[in-house]
């Protein structure tokens, strides 16, 4: 049973989805695990491959949801996407990293902002 952090993060999710698929891109796979932790959405926007991290918050009290993609979640997701890369077997692939910031509004209504390109690949330990 999921709780309600959950739930608003999965909402955020399909509706960062929704968004992304109405922008063009191709949403290639969600949710991808690996030892290095998670990437949210990995998508295709023309031909850049696009690791995105969705980020959604009920209000700003403790700031804006993008805020919270910190370094050290940079370096996590950068090691999840370089982890993926190796998978492929394709290394040189021009990719960008976004974030995608949900805020839940008390009408029910996500408020979406996508920050394009938000931040460079970083493997630092």
């Amino acid at each position: 049973m999921l709780n309600m952090r959950q739930l608003l993060g999965q909402n955020g999710e399909a509706d960062a989805s929704s968004y992304l698929r109405k922008k063009g891109y191709k949403i290639i796979t969600t949710n991808y695990r690996c030892k290095y932790g998670e990437i949210d959405i990995i998508a295709k926007n023309d031909e850049v491959l696009v690791f995105i991290e969705v980020k959604t918050r009920a209000s700003k009290k403790f700031g804006s949801p993008a805020a919270a993609v910190d370094l050290r979640k940079q370096i996590q997701i950068s090691k999840a996407a370089h982890h993926y890369l190796s998978e492929l077997g394709n290394e040189e692939v021009d990719a960008r990293f976004d974030v995608v910031s949900v805020l839940a509004e008390k009408d029910k209504k996500y408020k979406i902002e996508h920050i394009i390109d938000a931040f460079e690949f970083c493997l630092f330990k």
